[in-house]
């Protein structure tokens, strides 16, 4: 049971470092590429290099200070995830009808997007984000991505913040915690 685990964890950083790789390989969208949020005008982003967490993260006044602006990326994230686990397809729709700080536009983030919070240098089982986040009631626990595996129809990859933010596969029958997102490209919905 350990070495079936430990491979499936391996096999998740191993997919998810090439998804990584080939996101850095594609083009960005005009928009993208200028650094502008479609949605949040005057913020740019930053991808080109590495932030430190009181640069990176902002709480947004905008949104009843209920969401932070991970300048990085330019993803907009709930500043505190809810802390009850739910199955996958709860979890979509909880992001979809969510409304964080009077806003709505919520969604399920991509595998990349989820890992693109995860700080590497920490080691398990600490909370794998960067020292000094924002964030508010994160567990050191796997959270949903709406990643799905090829073709399954079985499950999705989500990521696991307490084990050094690996990916790792879920069966759609379980449980586990849901952050949601908001701004940004996600090609898997």
């Amino acid at each position: 049971m350990k070495r079936r685990r430990f491979l499936t964890v391996t096999m998740g950083a191993l997919v998810l470092g090439g998804l990584l790789v080939a996101a850095c390989d594609s083009a960005d969208s005009p928009a993208e590429a200028q650094g502008v949020l479609a949605d949040l005008p005057g913020i740019t982003q930053n991808r080109d290099k590495a932030l430190a967490a009181a640069q990176r993260f902002v709480i947004l006044p905008a949104f009843n200070s209920d969401a932070v602006l991970d300048k990085e990326t330019g993803l907009v994230w709930e500043k505190s995830p809810q802390t009850t686990s739910t199955r996958w397809s709860v979890a979509r729709r909880t992001c979809t009808e969510k409304n964080v700080g009077g806003q709505k536009g919520w969604r399920l983030p991509s595998l990349e997007e989820l890992a693109s919070l995860v700080d590497p240098s920490i080691a398990p089982p600490g909370l794998a984000l960067p020292p000094g986040h924002p964030f508010l009631a994160v567990q050191s626990a796997v959270y949903w991505s709406s990643t799905r595996v090829g073709e399954d129809p079985k499950g999705s990859w989500g990521v696991h913040f307490g084990l050094g933010g690996g990916a790792t596969f879920i069966n759609w029958a379980h449980s586990v915690q849901v952050w949601c997102v908001r701004g940004g490209m996600n090609t898997d919905q």
